[in-house]
């Protein structure tokens, strides 16, 4: 009860525990800019790592999407919905386009409708999604920018296809575990390890991906939700300082661990990230078939669904192993 009680004030504010000489990142790259650290890619930048790609071989690492799927439902979101609009017999008895019989001769026609929060299964955080003192990525206010009918700026409909280099930082397999302990912080000493053991190094400008293990129980929302392990700012601020990531994902429910490890100095990896430093992530992602077969650097493409002024949208990632 006590993460839930947490989660839902992190979700629900921009402005609440923000501190005070803590402010939003003003853009390098002009005053304009909605998407933050992506305009780290260029052509070239896409370009070179296409023609490393080795093979046909393609990891899949999204979720997915399904009645009874994990979800912020308890902080009073919606859970997923599905229902069908048409049936074949239905459209038949029904006849709403006027085909009447015809239709059920030979042709059958199926229809359907989904309703859900953005914020579930594998997607990528806007960076309108967590802001300070009233104010988003580069100064943009929700005074000035936030309508009706959502952001008029850094909207998931601002968000590019990326295709750039990805690593993978498995922390289970490092820890040579099959699960990490409840509500465990992978600090940056984690994630130097893993990539010792791996014999892997990062780069500017790639897309990092943290394995945690918790996908294993995607197909079970209670353990999946339960106390599940996460990024702590200590990693984050060496990830995006020291390293220069462009963009982070996990494959747990919101990439860092809750609650706060020091509550005098309240500053989620969210607010880091996406208000100070332009940074996004995915969440909820699949990384379990990465890490079974050893592919910790691969191309990595992935497109979002252009929800204009959403806070987040669906992502489709996909690795291709490269030389």
């Amino acid at each position: 009860m006590k993460t839930i009680i947490i989660s839902l004030l992190i979700f629900k504010t921009i402005t609440l525990f923000a501190q005070p000489h803590e402010e939003v990142g003003i853009s390098p790259w002009g005053k304009d800019d909605e998407i933050g650290t992506l305009n780290m890619m260029t052509d070239q930048s896409k370009q070179a790592i296409l023609t490393r790609i080795k093979s046909g071989k393609t990891y899949d690492l999204s979720v997915e999407y399904f009645v009874g799927m994990p979800s912020f439902h308890a902080l009073g979101d919606p859970a997923y919905q599905y229902w069908l609009t048409h049936t074949p017999r239905g459209t038949v008895v029904d006849n709403p386009n006027g085909l009447g019989t015809m239709m059920n001769s030979k042709v059958s026609y199926t229809g359907d409708a989904i309703s859900m929060y953005t914020h579930m299964g594998t997607h990528i955080d806007a960076l309108n999604h967590f802001g300070l003192n009233g104010k988003v990525w580069n100064g943009f206010s929700a005074d000035e920018h936030l309508g009706d009918k959502g952001w008029k700026k850094t909207g998931a409909e601002t968000i590019p296809t990326i295709i750039a280099r990805g690593v993978l930082i498995d922390i289970l397999t490092a820890k040579n575990t099959n699960s990490l302990p409840p509500n465990y912080r992978i600090n940056s000493e984690d994630l130097k390890e893993a990539l010792r053991k791996q014999n892997t190094a990062l780069q500017k400008g790639d897309v990092v991906l943290i394995r945690t293990g918790q996908a294993k129980h995607y197909e079970d929302a209670h353990k999946f939700l339960d106390q599940y392990p996460g990024i702590n700012l200590d990693a984050v601020k060496w990830l995006v300082e020291d390293q220069q990531v462009m963009l982070l994902g996990a494959d747990n429910l919101s990439f860092e661990a809750f609650p706060p490890e020091r509550e005098d100095n309240w500053v989620p990896v969210h607010t880091y990230l996406l208000a100070e430093k332009g940074v996004m992530f995915i969440e909820q992602m699949f990384l379990e078939e990465l890490a079974k077969d050893k592919v910790y650097e691969f191309a990595f493409i992935a497109s979002s669904l252009k929800l204009r002024g959403a806070s987040a949208a669906p992502m489709r990632p996909i690795a291709l192993p490269i030389r």
